[in-house]
C-alpha cells in the first residue's frame, strides 16, 4: 500500500485533534473538580452519580424531619414539666387546706392560687410551636382548650413522621391522658368546695380532701407515665439520628469516589499529555512542511 502525504497529513491531524480533547479533557477536571461534567462523557458514573445523589438527598429529608421530631418532644417534654409542677403545688394547697385552724380568708386565697393555675395549665394545654398546637394531636391548627369555659376539644390522633426509609415515629404525646376535660374539672370542683366551705365558715371535709388528693396524685402519674413514653421514643430519635449522620457520610464519600477527580492523578496525567502532544506538534511539522524550498536546502 503506498502510503501519500495527504495520509500521513490526515493521520497527524487526527493525532493532533485527539491530544487536544484529551488536553481539553484534563483541564476540565482540573477546573471543576469532577471526572465528568457531562453523563455521555461516562453513562457508569453519571448514573450511580443519580442514585448517590437521590440517596443522599433522601437521607438529608430525614434528617430535617428527625429535627422537627426533636422539636415536638423537646417542646412537649418542658411543658409537661411545667404541668406537673403545677400539679405538684395544687396538691401541696389541697394538703394545706385540710388544716382545721385555716380561716375562711386563707381558704378563699387558696382558691383563687389554685383558680390560677388552672389558668396556667390550661395555657400549657395551648402551647404552640411553629403555629402548631401540640397538644391536639394531628389538629393542629385548633386550641385543645377554652380558657372562658375549660371545654376541652382535642384529638389523639398521632403525629406520625417519617425518620427512616419506611419507620414512622410518634412526635407527640397522647393529649387525653396529660390535658383532658377530668384535669381541669377537678382543680375546679376543690376550688368550688373552698369557696363553698369559706361562705359557710366551715373546712372541706378531709374524706372529701383525701379524694381531691387522689385525684390530683393521679393526674401528676398520667403526665409521669406518659413522659417516660416519650422518653423512650427520644432515645430512638438519637439512635436514629446517629445511624442518619452516619449514612450521610457513607453516601457523601462514595458520590465524591465516584465523582471527584484526583487532582494530583489529573496534573500528571495532563502534564504527560501536554508532553506528547508537544512531540506530536513536533513531529507533524516535520511531515507537513516539506515544499520545494524544503528540498532546495
Amino acid at each position: 500500500m503506498r502510503v501519500t502525504q495527504g495520509m500521513l497529513s490526515n493521520n497527524m491531524l487526527r493525532n493532533l485533534s485527539n491530544s487536544y480533547a484529551n488536553m481539553g479533557k484534563y483541564q476540565e477536571q482540573l477546573t471543576t473538580g469532577k471526572k465528568i461534567s457531562r453523563p455521555s462523557q461516562d453513562p457508569v458514573v453519571a448514573m450511580k452519580g443519580i442514585n448517590y445523589r437521590s440517596q443522599l438527598t433522601r437521607t438529608q429529608q430525614f434528617q430535617r424531619n428527625i429535627n422537627e421530631v426533636n422539636n415536638w418532644m423537646d417542646n412537649s417534654d418542658a411543658s409537661l414539666d411545667k404541668a406537673t409542677k403545677a400539679l405538684q403545688r395544687i396538691r401541696e394547697l389541697t394538703v394545706q387546706a385540710s388544716n382545721d385552724t385555716y380561716e375562711g380568708s386563707q381558704r378563699e386565697n387558696i382558691a383563687k392560687e389554685i383558680r390560677q393555675l388552672k389558668e396556667h395549665i390550661g395555657t400549657i394545654a395551648n402551647t404552640k410551636v411553629n403555629d402548631k398546637y401540640i397538644f391536639n394531636g394531628a389538629n393542629t391548627t385548633e386550641q385543645p382548650v377554652d380558657l372562658e369555659t375549660f371545654t376541652v376539644n382535642q384529638s389523639d390522633t398521632p403525629v406520625n413522621i417519617e425518620v427512616s426509609e419506611g419507620v414512622q415515629l410518634k412526635a407527640n404525646v397522647t393529649p387525653s391522658n396529660v390535658f383532658g376535660e377530668e384535669v381541669f374539672t377537678s382543680i375546679e370542683n376543690f376550688a368550688s368546695s373552698l369557696e363553698d366551705a369559706s361562705v359557710m365558715g366551715d373546712s372541706v371535709p378531709q374524706e372529701e380532701l383525701s379524694d381531691f388528693v387522689k385525684a390530683f396524685d393521679g393526674h401528676i402519674n398520667d403526665i409521669i407515665n406518659e413522659r417516660a413514653d416519650l422518653g423512650s421514643r427520644m432515645n430512638r430519635v438519637e439512635l436514629v439520628t446517629d445511624r442518619l449522620s452516619s449514612q450521610e457520610v457513607s453516601m457523601t464519600k462514595m458520590m465524591s469516589e465516584n465523582e471527584d477527580a484526583d487532582i494530583e492523578k489529573v496534573i500528571t496525567d495532563l502534564k504527560a499529555q501536554e508532553s506528547i502532544h508537544r512531540a506530536a506538534l513536533g513531529v507533524g511539522s516535520r511531515i507537513i512542511q516539506p515544499t520545494l524550498m524544503d528540498f532546495l536546502r
